[in-house]
């Protein structure tokens, strides 16, 4: 089967005085030993975010990491419909994206603003909150550079001169070839039915963690070669049709479950005819998308 690269992602915005990245990727396309992990979204172990909270209160499962241990995690949150937190800090930052249903994270004498699928949102550390959810199925990703998380009471709150981010799905600012140099699309759309990222945090240069927000149009089938030490991926919308090295059957990803990898791997990955497919990424490297020709 032959690939066109439909992006090469550097690590450079498009005001980044780097040469066009070229047609061609030169990345192997076999891994020995390949290092890739999945988790399904319908595998995970639900147990109690805050058991002090009882029944009504969150849920979560882990993805990868330990929420509890020390080093950084990521984890789905699940919250009942109509829920709403009582003002709390957190000891750690954490950053969010909403997967299904509204979800409202704000001072606690903020009006509502809810979050609808695929909005993004950070919580400092020691900053007075409350979280709410509505609509008959509310899941987050939450994500930390450290752990264990914890939840505290109010009366141990401090500003650590961290600020909180709230971005609607509809803000979040998308850029394909045309906007972004490190975008190559050869023969391929540059509207928006090719393929698109969106930064979201970090700063994407060398061997720095960021985060990023994949976006394959319907239809699509390729690869995903990474090349950082760390690449860990969440599906946030649609449902991606992962294979396995060395494995004939694709696995089905659905909405909340994850693949990863340490060090260069493929990633081969399929979208849905009718169904577009959105990615949450975290990585400290490069790594580009090739798609199918044939």
């Amino acid at each position: 089967m032959r690939y066109l690269l439909v992006l090469i992602y550097v690590g450079l915005l498009a005001a980044c005085e780097s040469p066009q990245a070229e047609s061609e990727s030169s990345a192997p396309s076999n891994i020995l030993n390949p290092t890739n992990e999945v988790v399904l979204h319908s595998e995970v172990k639900w147990t109690a975010l805050n058991p002090a909270r009882g029944a009504k209160g969150p849920r979560a499962a882990n993805l990868w990491g330990d929420r509890t241990k020390a080093g950084p995690t990521g984890f789905l949150v699940q919250f009942v419909d109509g829920f709403s937190s009582p003002p709390h800090i957190h000891n750690v930052t954490y950053r969010g994206m909403v997967i299904s249903g509204l979800l409202h994270n704000d001072d606690p004498q903020a009006e509502k603003m809810w979050l609808p699928p695929s909005s993004f949102w950070t919580q400092p550390a020691g900053e007075v909150h409350i979280t709410a959810a509505s609509g008959s199925k509310n899941i987050a990703y939450i994500e930390i550079d450290g752990g264990p998380y914890l939840v505290l009471p109010t009366e141990e709150a401090s500003d650590k001169g961290e600020r909180p981010v709230n971005i609607d799905a509809s803000n979040i600012v998308w850029l394909d070839a045309s906007k972004l140099k490190s975008i190559d699309q050869p023969k391929i759309s540059t509207t928006s039915n090719g393929v698109e990222i969106a930064f979201l945090w970090g700063k994407p240069r060398g061997n720095q963690l960021h985060g990023t927000l994949l976006k394959l149009p319907a239809g699509f089938s390729g690869k995903i070669l990474s090349q950082g030490p760390v690449f860990r991926a969440v599906v946030i919308g649609g449902e991606l049709a992962y294979q396995m090295p060395e494995e004939s059957e694709k696995k089905a990803l659905e909405a909340g479950s994850y693949f990863g990898s340490t060090g260069e791997a493929v990633h081969t990955i399929a979208s849905r005819a009718t169904e577009e497919v959105l990615i949450y990424i975290r990585t400290n490297g490069e790594y580009e998308i090739l798609q199918s020709t044939e």
